[in-house]
């Protein structure tokens, strides 16, 4: 019974008060008075009905975060950053297509381009490798040249008939011929043919050959035009084979999903095959060379030359090395065997929860969907980011390149933060949509399993989840992906800094660098698999982060085996599974590919396909971890407060039990395997205890 500690004698006799909490349910144990002891009663978990807002403080800076990121978008359409995106401006700041204001101390401002709409570089082939740009002169001009022009006479002519004037506004187009500054401020002999892009104003070269030093500086690997060429043309006759096999990959990857409970138990033991075979053939290897070593050194000892003798002890030293190798090979073999020993039942519960989650895809089929919205909403923020971040590029202050002379608009003081705001805002945003894939998922796999009649599960689980989550946890979701942020930010800035100093730094800064990034890197992902475990908790308990994320570790460190042999066992079925959809889908490749004879064009779209194979496949199947990783916790929880007696019965699937079932019985024959040793003991001690003092045999 409780000991109550009374503040005073006239609290002893206080009822105790009823407070109804939405996280533990109804709790009798909180006291009026303030002098009583508080308890908490055990957490129950099951998914919660009545559910509250969760961590509700991080939804709020969210939603300002976002606003932020909105108002930096809206900044560039009032500054008219992105208008000169879209239309385009020349190199004295004059945005082409409308009436622009004079700009101080730049000549040439402040024209009237209402009728010119079009930007033309006079050198469009002058590219900037390293900024990825332009570096020639841009104008404003009304029409495109549409036909080669090669001399001067031609660009007199073309300003003349089409009103297009291709040189420097200063200069008289039907002068072109005799003016001093034509070699200067006129666009560079020959002009090729060019057409306006369809959105962005700017005349681009229908031939664009001229682009190819910029081709050849991205594609370093190929030192002759002629085979990129070739590669581009086998991509270009193979187009339709290509989005055949990427179909074919797409629906591999969703029937592996499904068929995969079946095929698991075979892979687990393909896997356990052939880490033991492999540890074994290595140790063996070894052991053999330090063997064959010796008797190489005993053979050249025998001689009594002196080359002889110095062979024999550099013969001596190699021999040594395999040794320690050898050595080192054999006592992790022993523990490699130890591990698969102990571990058997924790592989043939990975198994188990392979079949079950098969079953969830076969009962939850909008699962399959769910990297398709993923991936269409991270496109779509991907595609407003960079968009904003182009506005970024053409918003701010005029400022002339000292080197070309050219007017540029850059963000000066305070402005330019605005672009590091927007690149934590990448991250944070994209963590944020990858979070909420995990929570809905997280919530649709809890919502089957505390399920007992899977017939009365809801018409669109999924679509549940989804709700739920907007309506109540998404401060959760992004308290989860701003840790995940804090951590990634360091990482990449880091890599950053590596990749600048690459061949500077010395081999210690260089070391202690790649330490931090490989540190950065494993912490990054250990909390990435500790918030999908606190996603599943507030699936289930409607708890706030930090207490699923506590909750939720403890259940994993209580199973840590059971985790370790999971992640192990699993990861390496899956990434088998993988390895099987880029492997068919390849085979399919080079059957349809067969009948092009020259072999070097199927390199590229081999290599096209199977990327995107490999990419479809750990998107599938990054989801089905997903769900293994929940029906875990899951099933942990269930073994941990339910034991099958009536008012405690499991959730669990069928499967599960039977392995549950598979471990008692083992248990059970342990137990008595073990009362009767200590029978045998205790009988053999009776036996032979010494006789009492004073009694004889007769």
């Amino acid at each position: 019974m409780e000991q109550r500690r009374p503040t005073s004698g006239s609290q002893q006799g206080r009822p105790r008060k009823k407070v109804d909490n939405p996280y533990l349910g109804t709790d009798y144990s909180m006291q009026i008075s303030p002098g009583y002891r508080m308890r908490r009663t055990k957490r129950e978990w099951k998914p919660l009905e009545d559910r509250s807002c969760t961590d509700l403080p991080w939804f709020l800076l969210f939603t300002v975060f976002c606003v932020g990121m909105g108002s930096i978008f809206g900044f560039t359409i009032a500054t008219g950053g992105a208008a000169r995106l879209v239309f385009g401006y020349d190199s004295y700041g004059n945005t082409c297509g409308q009436r622009n204001e004079q700009i101080e101390g730049v000549r040439l401002s402040g024209l009237d381009q209402t009728d010119k709409k079009y930007v033309f570089f006079l050198d469009p082939c002058n590219i900037d490798i390293v900024q990825r740009k332009i570096k020639s002169m841009a104008l404003c001009v009304s029409v495109c040249p549409d036909e080669e022009l090669k001399t001067y006479q031609d660009l007199k002519r073309f300003a003349v008939h089409n009103g297009s004037e291709l040189c420097s506004y200063e200069l008289a187009g039907h002068k072109y011929p005799s003016l001093p500054e034509r070699f200067d401020k006129c666009p560079k002999l020959p002009v090729p043919p060019s057409k306006s892009l369809p959105v962005f104003n700017r005349c681009t070269p229908v031939d664009i050959s001229c682009y190819a030093k910029f081709a050849e500086a991205v594609v370093t690997f190929v030192s002759d035009n002629s085979v990129l060429h070739s590669l581009i043309a086998g991509v270009m006759a193979s187009k339709v084979i290509i989005v055949g096999l990427c179909l074919l990959a797409l629906v591999l990857s969703m029937i592996l999903m499904v068929i995969i409970r079946y095929i698991s138990a075979v892979l687990v033991w393909i896997f356990t095959a052939t880490v033991v075979l492999g540890s074994l053939a290595g140790t063996s290897i070894l052991w053999w060379m330090y063997i064959d070593y010796r008797l190489t050194v005993n053979k050249t000892l025998s001689k009594e030359t002196e080359d002889a003798k110095e062979e024999a002890e550099m013969s001596r030293d190699n021999a040594q090395v395999l040794l320690v190798y050898a050595i080192a090979a054999t006592v992790f073999t022993v523990i490699l065997l130890l591990l698969m020993l102990f571990m058997r039942k924790r592989v043939a519960l990975t198994i188990a929860l392979f079949h079950v989650a098969g079953k969830v895809f076969i009962h939850l089929p909008l699962l399959t969907l769910q990297p398709f919205c993923t991936f269409l909403a991270l496109l779509l923020f991907w595609f407003y980011w960079s968009l904003v971040l182009l506005f970024l590029g053409t918003t701010g202050n005029p400022v002339q390149n000292e080197e070309t002379g050219l007017t540029e608009f850059r963000l000066t003081g305070p402005l330019q933060y605005m672009t590091w705001y927007h690149a934590v805002g990448l991250i944070w945003i994209s963590e944020f949509i990858l979070a909420c894939q995990q929570m809905t998922v997280a919530g649709a796999v809890v919502t089957y399993y505390f399920t007992r009649d899977k017939n009365k599960l809801p018409v669109t689980p999924i679509l549940s989840s989804s709700l739920r989550l907007m309506r109540y946890h998404l401060g959760t979701v992004a308290k989860g992906s701003f840790i995940i942020t804090l951590v990634k930010i360091p990482r990449l800035f880091l890599m950053y800094v590596h990749n600048q100093l690459k061949g500077k730094e010395n081999a210690c800064a260089r070391c202690m660098l790649k330490t931090c990034i490989c540190c950065l890197w494993c912490l990054e992902k250990c909390l990435n698999y500790l918030n999908q475990n606190a996603y599943a908790a507030t699936a289930i308990n409607s708890t706030s982060f930090c207490t699923s994320a506590r909750d939720a570790f403890v259940i994993l460190v209580e199973n840590a085996l059971r985790v370790a042999a999971i992640n192990a066992v699993g990861d390496f079925v899956l990434f088998l599974g993988k390895i099987l959809i880029v492997t068919s889908t390849a085979f399919a490749g080079v059957l349809l590919l067969n009948y092009q004879r020259d072999y070097a064009e199927w390199v590229l779209p081999l290599i096209i396909v199977c990327l995107f194979a490999f990419l479809v496949a750990h998107c599938f199947l990054s989801m089905f971890e997903i769900v293994v990783d929940v029906l875990f916790l899951c099933f942990a929880i269930d073994t941990k407060y339910n034991d099958g007696t009536p008012g405690r019965e499991f959730y669990m699937d069928k499967a599960l039990m039977e392995f549950v079932e598979n471990s008692r019985k083992l248990e059970r024959v342990a137990e008595r395997g073990r009362s009767r040793a200590t029978e045998v003991v205790s009988v053999e001690g009776a036996e032979m205890k010494p006789m009492a003092p004073g009694t004889s045999s007769a």
